[in-house]
């Protein structure tokens, strides 16, 4: 009895050991892929980017869907919640590429200060603006969870909305920023997709 409970001992301390020792599985990182819709084929997409051949992606059975309207700067008002791509300046400021001002059932989306892709070095700041000053390159504080950032919006920065949406917006012509993970088999799935209406371009 004692060395049959030894060896059980033994060996639930290698299978431990073991667990340990493999690397928990990877999420696929998250890759934007802006560009038109060039065909729909039930699930399947097929997206033009703004630079090279066309890119084949499929809608995740949960994909989300937010359509882009065009907006202006007076939009962004005390207590709106926006996403903002920036470039971190000297002064340790921020100069925003473009603001979406969200809907107020959106708020919350993507809260935070990260990294972002649209220019080299720069930023996504999502959060609620506090304080807004000046009336041309005005300046807003944008505060997040854990944080706030100070940005400057210049008047010639694209402003866009964004209010949810489905996926009858996702159609040849219209112009998107499709959020995608690869699957195991290594196709892009979409997972959230910003879907320009009336001739828009998502500046995200």
């Amino acid at each position: 009895m004692i060395r049959a409970a030894r060896l059980a001992t033994l060996l639930a301390t290698a299978g431990l050991g073991l667990a340990t020792a493999l690397p928990a599985s990877a999420e696929a990182p998250v890759v934007r892929i802006r560009g038109t819709i060039a065909s729909v084929e039930g699930q399947t997409v097929s997206i033009k980017p703004r630079v090279g051949e066309a890119v084949t992606v499929r809608l995740g059975d949960a994909v989300r869907v937010a359509g882009a309207s065009a907006a202006k700067i007076a939009d962004i008002q005390p207590d709106s919640y926006v996403g903002t791509a920036a470039t971190p300046q000297p002064d340790g400021s921020l100069k925003a590429l473009e603001v979406a001002v969200f809907a107020p059932s959106m708020r919350g989306t993507g809260d935070g200060h990260y990294p972002w892709d649209l220019e080299k070095e720069n930023t996504m700041t999502n959060g609620a603006v506090g304080a807004v000053t000046g009336t041309t390159n005005r300046t807003i504080t944008v505060t997040y969870a854990g944080g706030q950032k100070v940005i400057t919006v210049p008047d010639d920065v694209p402003v866009v909305a964004l209010a949810p949406g489905d996926a009858s917006l996702i159609k040849p012509g219209a112009r998107v920023v499709a959020f995608t993970r690869a699957d195991a088999s290594g196709t892009a799935v979409v997972d959230r997709m910003v879907v320009g209406q009336n001739g828009t371009v998502p500046p995200m």
